[in-house]
């Protein structure tokens, strides 16, 4: 058995780095710890944080292929952060014109969730403590 201590990051391919980046700043809320342009590659590698602890790396690179399905495609199926109330962040949402579905309440634990889409597509759970 491995030793893991924690998620270190987790890897973001976006299709419009200008979009994402302001997806995942303006809209979710992170902040930039570092923004790298590799010109080798055409590529973007940006570090997220949310408060000071370090959580997505948002690459960008020419032509992507798309998410080939919606959930339920082999491998990362969704991200999920946590929030305190899903009221609140409904109301967030909708004065920043993101679309989001309705509430859900997990049946496994009696919390309630909603998800919404990042500029690609990509599931984001909102998750109630």
């Amino acid at each position: 058995m491995l030793h893991l201590k924690k998620v270190h990051h987790i890897a973001v391919i976006c299709s419009d780095y200008g979009k994402s980046l302001d997806f995942y700043t303006r809209i979710l809320g992170f902040q930039i710890l570092g923004e790298h342009y590799r010109r080798e590659r055409q590529s973007y590698k940006t570090d997220l944080a949310i408060g000071d602890e370090y959580v997505i790396e948002l690459f960008s690179f020419p032509s992507p292929p798309p998410r080939p399905s919606y959930p339920e495609a082999a491998g990362l199926r969704h991200l999920a952060f946590e929030v305190d109330s899903i009221e609140a962040e409904i109301a967030e949402l909708e004065r920043l014109g993101v679309i989001h579905e309705q509430i859900r309440t997990d049946e496994c634990s009696g919390k309630r969730f909603l998800f919404l889409k990042d500029p690609d597509g990509l599931p984001i759970e909102l998750y109630e403590r």
